[in-house]
């Protein structure tokens, strides 16, 4: 077998191994493929490496690169000849401009809406008044107390024992729990919309919420008015803010 045969076999394998490694990267990892970038980056790398091996172990100089240029260059004779290197010549150009079309004639998509965090409330919350928030200090006080212990019932899994968000369940949450602690939450917030919150829970956020909805339940399902009032008051009286207002 003469030295010319043996490096075309030698270089149709290691085509073929590249070749079995993009398909490899196509199919292996269904039904959830890998991003383009990966699949360039480490198409890229094998290319490289047989570009390498081939370097090394063959001898493609004068087995495949002198004939190749001979042949396009019209150095071999004949009308066979000719027709391949035409069609050659010719395909290359037409199927680099099909990629790039492929690529670039696509649909735009449309760009997501941004994800309101705050959404406005309901007209008919708007309004409302915590009316445990008294002057009466002891009252205020007694008040406070009730709503720690229903907060400690049922919100402290999420929104943790100091109600920074760092419950129990916090890191399985996407959003994660609000952090009480930040002045950039509650603070920022009137009363009737911590109501209106913690009442509808995350099944009674507008569309501009989504897709990333809440996990709170509906509070309104399993605590009382005068409950969600009084957690709303230990909310505040704990972590030392104070409601925003409308005036």
């Amino acid at each position: 077998m003469s030295t010319h045969t043996t490096s075309i076999r030698a270089v149709l394998k290691v085509v073929l191994s590249v070749g079995a490694f993009y398909a490899f990267l196509k199919i292996a990892f269904l039904p959830f493929p890998l991003p383009f970038s990966l699949t360039f980056m480490y198409m890229s790398l094998a290319v490289i490496g047989a570009l390498v091996y081939m370097t090394l172990f063959l001898d493609i100089a004068e087995s495949i690169i002198s004939p190749l240029f001979v042949f396009l260059g019209g150095g071999v004779e004949g009308n066979v000849a000719k027709g391949a290197r035409m069609v050659v010549l010719v395909a290359m150009p037409v199927l680099i401009w099909l990629f790039v079309y492929s690529k670039m004639n696509k649909e735009p998509e449309v760009p997501l809406s941004q994800r309101v965090i705050h959404p406005a409330p309901p007209g008919d919350f708007m309004s409302l008044h915590n009316p445990y928030r008294v002057e009466e200090k002891e009252r205020f006080a007694e008040y406070v107390e009730e709503g720690r212990q229903v907060y400690y019932k049922n919100c402290v899994f999420c929104h943790g024992d100091f109600l920074d968000g760092n419950g129990i369940f916090a890191s399985r949450m996407n959003p994660p729990p609000a952090n009480f602690q930040d002045p950039g939450t509650i603070a920022m917030l009137q009363e009737s919309f911590l109501f209106w919150r913690v009442s509808t829970g995350g099944p009674g956020l507008p569309k501009e919420s989504t897709p990333w909805s809440s996990a709170m339940p509906q509070w309104e399902t399993m605590l009382t008015e005068e409950e969600r009032w009084k957690v709303i008051l230990f909310l505040y009286d704990y972590t030392g803010h104070s409601p925003r207002t409308w005036e």
